[in-house]
């Protein structure tokens, strides 16, 4: 294998015999034997059983009973997501020995579709408080600059992902953190309409505000992924049930006529974004023109109002989950999830109550603006990766961010690569959406994708 494919590209080279699962997943582990000790993405590599379960790929696929488009795709798991009898320590030494009995809803959704799962994935400690050194395990690095900052909490899938180690990876985002890896890494990755991905087995951060979506290398290996997430689940309360279209039949339907609403305030005027994201971004909007989409500004409540009522609700619910280890092993967690979610313990009933009646006069008013416009656009992030040491205990609470808003009215929201800055690190593109109407989402993606070359470009390892 001299490149690294797509899941959409090995997946047909699979179909018509030219790559074996067994092939691939080798190439996979030798990329990760020569890569890994640099980049720090994976807590747990399942070696052996990666190579079992690519055997076994193999054979039912030579037997005439391929699966689908993910039989014998090597992936990896966010580590909050729960693997049967493995560990799934949600990157923290709290739970470094804890060994699941079952898989989370989507682990076994993924692995009925056939994926070849080689192991589990880096986060921010409990997907919140990180870049830490202070855990048993380093954070995950940037491949495009190892100095840099990969984003987080999904930080482990966004660097493997980058760095070919695996064709994809889960993710889960409560405000950003599935965009935020994939815009500071150069992916694609989608955080889905709230309730259209169960949530049941995923350490929970903010009950209101968790999602759970893909990260890949393209829109169409997202569309590919979230076919097999995607789906009802009675034990979680949040599931929607809704019928699951094909997401990736309608990819090529381009965007004639799709009208496009601009945030522009959010990005100009809240939180002014660097000049070479601000460039990308009319670049982008160019290309959407170019497309036959009609683009115009929209207003939105300030980015602020957004950020704080959505930190306020995120930290308030993250410490009603953590209270009772927070109260008997404060000191096992690192630092700056204590100095993040710690917060929690001074927030009042009246606080959580005000901030909720607040998100709902935020949703309101971005439904409002919904009727107007089919999609939103705006930039995933106000600047290219940061620097490790760079990325303070409160960066999230003392910068606004482009990505909350989106978890707070849980409206379905895609992040790819719409260039790079002068030293060379992604820039990122964001794409909204209405609710459940992720495949539009997905197809304008694919669309603005497939008129660019920016996915031709891979981090020189």
């Amino acid at each position: 294998m001299t490149s690294i494919p797509t899941i959409a590209g090995a997946a047909a080279a699979i179909a018509e015999g030219r790559l074996s699962p067994v092939a691939l997943t080798e190439a996979c582990l030798e990329r990760i034997d020569r890569h890994e000790p640099k980049l720090n993405s994976f807590i747990r590599l399942e070696r052996e059983r990666a190579l079992a379960s690519a055997r076994a790929a193999e054979a039912e696929i030579k037997a005439g009973r391929r699966r689908g488009a993910l039989h014998g795709i090597p992936f990896a798991h966010k580590d909050i997501y729960e693997t049967a009898g493995i560990p799934t320590t949600c990157h923290s030494k709290l739970l470094q020995d804890y060994v699941p009995a079952r898989d989370a809803f989507t682990v076994a959704r993924l692995a009925e579709a056939g994926i070849v799962m080689l192991g589990k994935l880096a986060t921010h400690e409990f997907a919140v408080g990180g870049p830490s050194f202070d855990l048993p395990w380093p954070p995950a690095r940037n491949p495009w600059a190892r100095e840099h900052f990969p984003g987080g909490s999904s930080s482990g899938t966004g660097a493997a992902v980058a760095a070919g180690f695996v064709l994809g990876g889960t993710g889960s985002c409560t405000g950003g953190s599935i965009r935020l890896p994939a815009a500071y890494c150069g992916l694609a990755g989608i955080k889905p309409t709230y309730g259209l991905v169960s949530r049941t087995g995923i350490q929970p951060l903010a009950f209101t505000l968790d999602h759970s979506g893909p990260l890949a290398w393209t829109v169409e290996d997202c569309a590919i992924l979230l076919q097999a997430m995607a789906g009802h689940d009675p034990a979680d309360p949040a599931s929607a049930k809704v019928a699951i279209p094909d997401y990736r039949a309608g990819l090529d339907g381009g965007i004639k006529g799709q009208r496009i609403g601009v945030i522009r305030h959010f990005f100009e005027k809240d939180m002014k974004v660097a000049p070479e994201v601000g460039a990308a971004m009319e670049a982008s909007i160019g290309v959407l023109r170019q497309l036959g989409a009609s683009v115009r500004d929209v207003t939105l409540p300030q980015l602020q109002d957004w950020n704080a009522c959505g930190w306020l609700i995120l930290v308030a619910e993250a410490y009603t989950v953590h209270e009772p280890w927070l109260r008997t092993r404060y000191n096992d967690y690192g630092k700056n999830f204590r100095d993040r979610i710690g917060l929690g313990a001074f927030f009042t009933a009246a606080d959580y109550i005000s901030a909720i009646r607040f998100r709902r006069e935020l949703q309101e008013k971005m439904a409002k603006v919904m009727t107007e416009v089919d999609l939103l656009v705006l930039p995933t992030a106000a600047v290219p990766a940061p620097r490790l040491t760079e990325v303070g205990s409160y960066s999230s609470f003392e910068t606004p961010n482009f990505t909350m808003p989106f978890n707070i009215s849980g409206l379905p929201a895609l992040a790819l690569c719409n260039g790079f800055s002068g030293t060379g690190l992604p820039l990122s593109l964001q794409i909204v959406g209405r609710p459940f109407e992720d495949a539009l989402v997905l197809r304008a993606g694919h669309a603005y994708e497939t008129a660019t070359s920016w996915k031709e470009r891979r981090p020189a390892l």
